[in-house]
């Protein structure tokens, strides 16, 4: 009994031995599957990171190559001419920076980047035609560059964007916070169309409710006006006395004339930009029929009320010139004879009278004849209208007068006695009715009152309209009616809104 308890007890004890022999394989088994399998796995793992680390940097520095093209500007334009480039090829250029500047035949935009990355090819020289739709440069973009698929980033001037007054300054780019983007989005307004009036050419709150007012014809509190337009500081009379004398003749001195050459060859070149648009603008004028009318104004008591509110404005940032009061009495003009302020069609078969007045002024630029206008004249005050002359002078002298500036108008006047002459034959814009050309304040001799002879500043007016829609007596009215607001300013203030 007890050699049958023994050998069972041993039989027990092998199978027990063999049981934990086994346990313990697969437990080092599982052991060591557990150690090898996370150093695999971590293997594998930095593998990949290494891997995807060493794919980004290449990436980076060879990304895709993307053809930029000339979006559509507007307007109808299929063609615009490429004025000055700002990058070469191997320039690094980052979002919004200025890519070029090109001139149609109705305005100068400057083109912006819309990548990160490397200009790797100039499709055109300068001078050269680009067609829209075309690529303009090649860009060799970054992996961390958004290609995004929207239209071409197009920033009009700006100066100021001018606005500017931007609008843009020439060459430099047009930045906004996504606030003032944001704001502008939902207003439907186009950031390229919006003169930005702070550091560098930025677009700020303000010109975007400017833009809005002008457009909508909602007049602005004064003090936003204010802001906007920071008086410059006005040395005192004892600092102005002692500036040297040479400092004195520096800023005054005329600008330079740009010395003729001679060549001694005929040259033929094509009509581009503005002058291929002056072209089109005056064959069609050629097709209406002109009727002129002409008259002499006293502008003896505006020449007076000037002077007195000159230092007034240019305290508070504004230069006043007798334009305002032009313009405006043309306006208040308009609200009598609205026909002036009309348009009619390619085949003279409707009328259209226009709500707004958006009034022309034929301006002598670099670039030729522009007419840029300023909007809504019948809501703003002699003040804000000179405050919208600066800033359109401001571009215009920059050459960056945008579409925006450049389309819309319903009246002009050609202030050509700037220049010189008196009288003028003004050519009416179509599809304008009407157009006046001012001729040069002279003092002369003319009898008072009294009958005594007194110093007079007078000032000739050339009138021409559309004798198919406007009469002569009607031209004749409204003539009298714009020299009485000049001659007796102080009517102005009766009718103004």
């Amino acid at each position: 009994m007890a050699a049958v308890t023994r050998g069972s007890f041993a039989v027990l004890r092998q199978l027990l031995s063999q049981q934990y022999r086994r346990r313990c394989f697969r437990l080092q088994n599982f052991r060591s599957d557990r150690t090898l399998q996370p150093l695999a796995v971590r293997w594998e793992r930095n593998l990949q990171m290494f891997s995807c680390r060493t794919l980004h940097t290449a990436v980076v520095s060879r990304g895709p190559v993307v053809q930029f093209k000339l979006s559509d500007i507007g307007e109808g334009i299929m063609e615009v001419t490429v004025k000055e480039w700002y990058v070469k090829e191997g320039d690094k250029v980052s979002q919004f920076d200025s890519i070029c500047e090109v001139q149609s035949d109705k305005a100068s935009v400057t083109i912006t980047s819309r990548y990160d990355g490397v200009i790797k090819r100039l499709y055109y020289d300068v001078d050269a035609t680009a067609l829209v739709g075309k690529p303009l440069v090649d860009i060799e973009t970054e992996s961390s560059s958004d290609l995004i698929q929207e239209e071409d980033v197009v920033e009009t001037p700006a100066m100021a964007r001018e606005e500017h007054t931007h609008q843009e300054i020439k060459g430099h780019k047009t930045q906004a916070t996504p606030a003032v983007r944001r704001l502008a989005m939902e207003n439907n307004i186009k950031l390229s169309e919006v003169v930005g009036t702070g550091k560098d050419g930025r677009i700020l709150k303000e010109d975007i409710l400017n833009f809005l007012a002008k457009q909508t014809g909602a007049i602005l509190p004064p003090t936003l006006f204010q802001e906007i337009q920071t008086p410059p500081p006005v040395p005192p009379p004892a600092a102005a006395a002692a500036r040297p004398a040479s400092t004195a003749a520096a800023l005054k001195a005329p600008p330079t004339t740009p010395k003729p050459i001679f060549t001694g060859k005929d040259v033929t070149e094509p009509l581009k930009g503005f002058h291929k648009a002056m072209v089109k603008t005056m064959t069609a004028a050629l097709k209406i029929p002109h009727f002129g009318y002409c008259d002499e104004v006293d502008l003896s008591r505006l020449v007076s009320l000037r002077a007195e509110l000159k230092s007034t404005t240019e305290a508070r940032g504004v230069r006043l010139s007798y334009m305002p009061f032009f313009i405006k009495a043309a306006s208040l003009s308009l609200l009598h004879f609205p026909v002036l302020n009309a348009s009619v069609d390619e085949g003279c078969q409707n009328i259209t009278y226009k709500a707004s007045h958006n009034i022309g002024l034929a301006m002598d630029t670099n670039q030729g004849l522009l007419v840029p206008n300023v909007k809504n004249v019948q809501l703003l005050s002699v003040f804000q209208i000179a405050q919208e002359l600066n800033r359109l002078q401001t571009l215009g002298a920059a050459g960056q007068l945008g579409t925006s500036e450049l389309s819309g108008g319903t009246f002009t006047l050609s202030n050509i006695g700037s220049i010189g002459g008196t009288y003028a034959k003004p050519v009416i814009l179509p599809p304008e009715v009407a157009i006046g050309a001012l001729g040069k304040i002279q003092v002369l001799p003319r009898f008072g009152a009294g009958g005594q002879v007194v110093r007079a500043h007078i000032m000739n007016v050339s009138w021409s309209a559309d004798h198919r829609v406007i009469d002569g007596a009607t031209m004749c009215r409204f003539s009298n009616l714009w020299r009485e607001y000049l001659e007796n300013p102080a009517s102005m203030v009766l009718d103004l809104k």
